[in-house]
């Protein structure tokens, strides 16, 4: 009897289309020696998830599927289940009929999880099956985040106003305390992971007047998740200082630190930024997975003739190649890319960066360290004497720095870094503001590449649609109508949380320089001179938007958002 009810399962598994028969008949073999559940062995050759298993076991067993996605679950009833056996065991609790508390499951066949219940809600239980997709989604729309959870044992919503502590002035003994406990430890352990589960590049912890505020930033867009309640903003920025080897005693001037955290499947390196206001610290977080590897200049969402003009630039013999750009849209992700496809053995390659934020293999790299005098301009003097082929500085920040890496690329190198302008024009503007002389800039200048990121439309969710006549107006003429034209955007699903949008890539601008531009760089022109006299075939970074929304990459409000200023400005 039970090598039919075993023979079942796995027929059941292939009816789904999640297991072929080869790999059945492997188990069936393997079971032959090991006397295991069919189940069991599936599970041990990574040939099923556990969420397949649980489903085709239900529907086995007679246990009926629920579908949470339209059902609406009564407060009273939510209220039978504490919010720690929802995140422990992944249920929730959907209807009460006479005496029987009827619970959703994604894992309907352990009985430790019936029993716990039975004894919080003193009835009888009925289990349900739940896809685990839709149980993620119904827990946290009545139970909240886990952080949110986590967030509301520790000061309940229920307390008095006038029971509730300010961010006073705590001597450092307390705020020591007060970070090491165990909850508080817990707490923003969780805040870091939860962040990294949601793919975020930033968290953001915001002081007001009577609360605190926790963003995660998500493909380039903040979303606000469950506040905190101001009793707990001393302990929370506290336990984070302590992370971050910072002093915790000094509230009242900004502070810079690092932890080196670890997730569940990598280490996460975090930057940490404190900065004083009216209500307290400010705390921001900026992630980096140390096991994320590095992007191919092709995995960029650079255009052919991007790409191609780019590369030639790169295997200059000398020269400077500059990325700009805001803070945050990829410029260093550019120049790890750019490296990491022209070395070599042959060629000795030194960094200078601020931070270092991946380990290239075969290059050197310094990090910034101004506190001991190591700034981009005396690192660079240094670096010029270890005989470097290929020099790459962070950031040109001065005119010493820019001067340095100019009279670097006259001597033989080529010279790698970034500078924050708007568009590739500006960076020429911007170097000659600085006071680098025209005609020096003129013999050395190579390229320069512009970007920005945009958001990706979600590719579980893609759908065609019409946009606003007003929108696609708003690119005076860019976009062309045709018939038939398609424009897509994403419907939003589990996937991508809601937004219809996952993951970024970007848009370029590169202003390669010719001897028309030489010559007119050295008389130092206005940034609409030298775009006049850019190479007939230059596109413009609205232009490389226009051709991925034709393209159905992403929408024509991600690319007007970040490039309608840019746009206004010219």
């Amino acid at each position: 009897m039970a090598s039919i009810a075993r023979k079942m399962v796995g027929e059941l598994l292939c009816e789904k289309d999640y297991l072929d028969e080869a790999s059945l008949h492997i188990a069936l073999d393997s079971q032959q020696q090991e006397h295991k559940p069919i189940g069991r062995i599936l599970l041990d050759l990574d040939y099923i998830t556990a969420a397949q298993l649980n489903e085709v076991l239900s529907g086995q067993s007679g246990i009926e599927k629920i579908n949470l996605a339209g059902l609406t679950i009564p407060p009273e009833v939510i209220s039978l289940v504490p919010a720690e056996l929802v995140s422990k065991y992944n249920i929730i609790p959907v209807s009460r009929n006479n005496g029987r508390l009827a619970v959703a499951m994604t894992d309907p066949f352990n009985p430790q999880i019936v029993e716990d219940l039975r004894l919080v809600a003193n009835c009888a239980i009925k289990r349900f099956y739940a896809e685990p997709a839709q149980m993620e989604k119904a827990i946290l729309k009545y139970y909240g985040s886990n952080v949110a959870r986590m967030l509301d044992n520790l000061a309940p919503q229920d307390r008095k106003p006038d029971e509730q502590q300010t961010n006073g002035d705590y001597s450092e003994a307390k705020l020591s305390e007060l970070a090491r406990e165990p909850s508080l430890v817990n707490l923003v352990n969780l805040i870091i992971l939860e962040a990294i589960e949601a793919r975020a590049s930033d968290i953001h912890i915001e002081p007001f007047e009577t609360e605190v505020k926790i963003k995660y930033r998500v493909d380039g867009l903040l979303v606000e998740k469950a506040p905190s309640s101001k009793r707990l903003q001393a302990a929370i920025t506290s336990r984070i200082k302590i992370m971050a080897s910072m002093n915790i005693a000094e509230r009242f001037v900004p502070q810079d630190g690092h932890i080196d955290f670890h997730g569940k499947n990598s280490k996460i390196d975090i930057r940490v930024s404190t900065v004083p206001t009216i209500y307290g610290e400010s705390v921001t977080m900026r992630l980096l997975d140390r096991s994320a590897s590095l992007m191919n200049l092709t995995d960029l969402g650079m255009s052919d003739e991007c790409l191609k003009g780019f590369s030639q630039a790169l295997q200059r013999a000398h020269g400077i190649v500059l990325v700009t750009g805001p803070t945050g849209c990829g410029k260093t992700t550019t120049l790890y890319g750019a490296l990491n496809k022209i070395y070599t053995p042959t060629l000795k390659i030194i960094t200078i960066e601020d931070p270092v934020e991946y380990q290239l293999d075969g290059v050197i790299q310094m990090p910034v360290n101004p506190k001991r005098g190591l700034t981009f301009a005396t690192g660079l003097r240094h670096i010029l004497r270890q005989d470097p082929d290929i020099v790459m500085v962070g950031e040109i920040r001065d005119r010493e720095t820019a001067d340095i890496a100019i009279r670097a690329a006259l001597t033989g190198h080529l010279v790698f870094s970034t500078l924050h302008t708007n568009d590739a024009v500006g960076a020429i503007t911007r170097l000659l503001d600085m006071g680098v002389e025209p005609f020096l800039l003129a013999s050395c200048l190579e390229a320069v590449l512009a970007q920005r990121l945009v958001r990706r439309i979600c590719s579980k969710c893609k759908q065609s649609y019409q946009p606003d006549e007003a929108l696609l107006r708003s690119f005076n003429g860019g976009i062309r109508l045709k018939a038939n034209m398609k424009f897509y955007h994403g419907a939003g699903c589990n996937d991508c949380l809601q937004t219809g949008m996952k993951g970024r890539m970007g848009i370029f601008e590169l202003l390669r320089i010719n001897d028309t531009l030489r010559q007119l760089i050295a008389e130092r022109p206005s940034a609409d001179q030298i775009m006049k006299a850019a190479p007939a075939d230059h596109i413009s970074m609205r232009e490389d938007g226009i051709a991925k929304i034709l393209a159905g990459l992403t929408n024509p409000e991600e690319v007007l958002r970040v490039t309608q200023a840019d746009n206004e400005e010219t």
